[in-house]
């Protein structure tokens, strides 16, 4: 006999759900994911096309997190910084979920405003079409990657007797720094903000 659809199912539900289970494993199935909503998995295509859109509602549910500054009242600059910080914050949570949004193409409405507003803000400090895609692309590459690293172990590297000088005195140095990942976020984006500043003043032309 087959359970009865549980008619507390929704979206919200389904995408909350499959991104426990993402954090706790890094993955999920459809099986899985139904029966930890007490359903048969038939039952979740009332409510979901299958496993890409509920990828797409876990982005959503990650990004809903991210307030977005007001770019009228900053310089672009500020704009992107805070909207970049917003975004690590909210992937550290979950970084296993990373490695499934980046193998499919960004759709949630809840997210593209976080790119919408990017590119407003790249517009202001003067980015042609071409150089505002690579910048969004450059600081997307940049924040996903220091949220993995945010998740990593406090020894993130292990020295071995062949390891050189110099990466044993550089280890010994950084990792024992408070919040590590975080600080190198924050300095490795005021990096990148002043590079593409430069950029902006000085396009490549291709």
């Amino acid at each position: 006999m087959t359970r009865p659809s549980n008619p507390k199912l929704s979206t919200t539900a389904i995408a909350d759900t499959a991104l426990k289970l993402v954090d706790a494993h890094g993955e999920f199935t459809l099986p899985q994911l139904a029966k930890e909503l007490s359903v048969t998995a038939s039952s979740l295509y009332n409510h979901v096309d299958g496993k890409a859109e509920i990828i797409e509602l876990m982005r959503g549910r990650a990004m809903s997190t991210i307030s977005l500054p007001e770019a009228k009242s900053q310089d672009w600059q500020s704009t992107v910084r805070a909207i970049a910080i917003e975004y690590w914050r909210s992937y550290a949570q979950h970084p296993r979920l990373i490695p499934l949004l980046t193998s499919n193409t960004v759709r949630d409405r809840t997210t593209l405003r976080v790119y919408d507003a990017l590119a407003e803000a790249f517009l202001t400090g003067g980015f042609q079409p071409a150089e505002r895609l690579r910048a969004i692309t450059i600081i997307d590459s940049f924040v996903l990657g220091s949220a993995l690293d945010a998740a990593a172990p406090r020894e993130v590297w292990e020295a071995d007797a062949e390891s050189s000088p110099a990466f044993i005195e550089a280890l010994e140095a950084g990792l024992n720094e408070c919040n590590r990942a975080e600080s190198t976020f924050t300095h490795g984006l005021t990096f990148l903000l002043t590079c593409l500043a430069a950029e902006s003043l000085h396009p490549t032309s291709k």
